[in-house]
C-alpha cells in the first residue's frame, strides 16, 4: 500500500499523510486520529528511502566486510571464522536499537563502489566497515561523504597523520599488540626459545601489530629471530598449510613452537605437522588468536588469544549510533582488551625437531 491509498482512504491529501507520518505538529488531532488508525488498520510502512529524502533517519546501518584476498563466495561471509561472529553481533546489538542492518561484502576496490551508493541514496544513517586493509585512499574517499562512519580494526595513527580526526568517525580495536605478548611471553616460559611464526597480512592493523609483538618479544628475551621460521599465511588456511608444508619439505630444523596469527591459519598449521608425523604438543606447542569456537573443539584443545567479538561489535553499533545523532563531527576511539585462553595444544619442549 502507497501512501495515497492512505490518502484516498482517510479523506485528506498526501502531503497531510505525510505530515502525520513525519510527526509535525501542524496537523489536527481528528485529522492525525483519523491517518493513524488507517495507517494502523492496514500496516501501513513507510519507506525509509522516501524518509531519508525528506531528510529523516532511516534507521538502518551499513555493515561492510572487506575480504579481498579469497575468490569470491556469496556464502563465504558467514562461514567465515573471523566476520561470521561480527555479522552475528552487530546484527543482534542493531536490532536491540531497534535499528535495521544492510550487510555488503566488499571482495574488490571496485565493490567500494556498494559502500559509496549506500551513503549517497541515503539508505543508510551511518556505516560500519570491517576488515578494512591499510589504503588510506580508500578510507578518505568514505570519509569524504560526510556520513557517520566506524572503521573495526584500522591504525589510529594513520587517521591522526592524515588528519581524518575531524569528520563523524570512530575506531573500534582490540589490544593485539598486548595479547601477543601474553601469548609469546607464555611459550617462553613453558621453555621455548625458538618460536617461530605464521603471519597474517602486513597491510592490516591486526597483522602488523601481532607481528611486531611477536617480534618485540623475542628480542627483549634476547631469542633469535629466525627468518626461516616466520611464514607467510596471510590469514588464510590454505596458505598456512602450503607454507607449513613447504618447510617441512626443506628437512631443515624446526622450532620448538609456533605462534599464528589467527586460529584458522593454526588449525592448518596443526594438520600439516600431523600429516608429517609431527604431534603436537609432545613434538611442537601451536598457539593461535581470535579464539574461534572450533578452538575449544579440536584435539588438542587449541590455546588462543581471545579476540572481544562482542564488546567490540557492540561498541561499533553504539558509535555509529552517537554519531548519526550528533550534529558536529566528533572522532572518538576506543580498544578492548584480548586476553589469552591456555588449552592443550603448548606443553615445555622435550627436544629440537629433524
Amino acid at each position: 500500500m502507497r501512501s495515497e491509498d492512505i490518502a484516498k482512504l482517510a479523506g485528506v491529501s498526501r502531503s497531510t499523510v505525510s505530515r502525520v507520518i513525519n510527526n509535525y505538529s501542524n496537523v489536527p488531532e481528528e485529522t492525525r486520529a483519523k491517518v493513524l488508525k488507517v495507517i494502523e488498520q492496514y500496516q501501513y510502512e513507510p519507506n525509509s528511502f522516501a524518509r531519508a529524502l525528506a531528510g529523516k533517519k532511516t534507521d538502518t546501518i551499513g555493515l561492510f566486510a572487506i575480504s579481498m584476498n579469497e575468490k569470491e563466495n556469496t556464502t563465504r561471509i558467514y562461514q567465515n571464522n573471523y566476520f561470521a561472529p561480527f555479522v552475528d553481533a552487530v546484527v543482534d546489538t542493531a536490532n536491540a536499537r531497534g535499528c535495521y542492518v544492510l550487510i555488503h561484502t566488499v571482495y574488490s576496490p571496485d565493490d567500494f563502489l556498494k559502500v559509496k551508493q549506500a551513503f549517497l541514496q541515503k539508505r543508510i544513517d551511518g556505516g560500519i566497515i570491517v576488515g578494512t586493509q591499510k589504503d588510506i585512499d580508500i578510507v578518505r574517499e568514505m570519509v569524504s561523504l560526510d556520513s557517520p562512519l566506524v572503521l573495526i580494526d584500522y591504525d589510529i595513527s594513520e587517521i591522526m597523520s592524515e588528519h581524518l580526526d575531524r569528520n563523524h568517525l570512530a575506531i573500534v580495536n582490540s589490544k593485539d599488540y598486548e595479547g601477543t605478548v601474553e601469548a609469546i611471553e607464555y611459550l617462553i616460559s613453558l621453555g621455548h626459545e625458538e618460536i617461530g611464526m605464521i603471519c597474517g597480512r602486513m597491510n592490516t592493523y591486526s597483522g602488523r601489530e601481532r607481528f611486531m609483538a611477536y617480534e618485540d618479544t623475542l628480542k627483549r628475551h634476547g631469542l633469535a629471530l629466525n627468518e626461516q621460521f616466520i611464514l607467510r599465511g596471510d590469514f588464510l588456511k590454505e596458505t598456512a598449510y602450503e607454507e607449513v608444508k613447504k618447510l617441512l619439505s626443506t628437512g631443515s630444523p624446526l622450532p620448538t613452537a609456533f605462534f599464528s596469527s589467527n586460529d584458522d591459519m593454526a588449525i592448518s598449521a596443526m594438520e600439516a605437522f600431523t600429516e608429517h608425523g609431527i604431534s603436537v604438543p609432545e613434538d611442537m606447542s601451536i598457539a593461535g588468536f581470535d579464539d574461534v569456537q572450533l578452538a575449544a573443539r579440536i584435539n588438542p584443545k587449541l590455546t588462543s588469544v581471545r579476540l572481544p567479538i562482542y564488546e567490540m561489535s557492540k561498541a561499533a553499533v553504539e558509535k555509529v549510533i552517537e554519531l548519526c545523532d550528533s550534529r558536529q563531527p566528533t572522532f572518538s576511539t576506543i580498544s578492548f582488551p584480548a586476553r589469552l585462553v591456555e588449552r592443550d595444544s603448548c606443553q615445555p619442549p622435550k627436544s629440537s625437531i629433524q
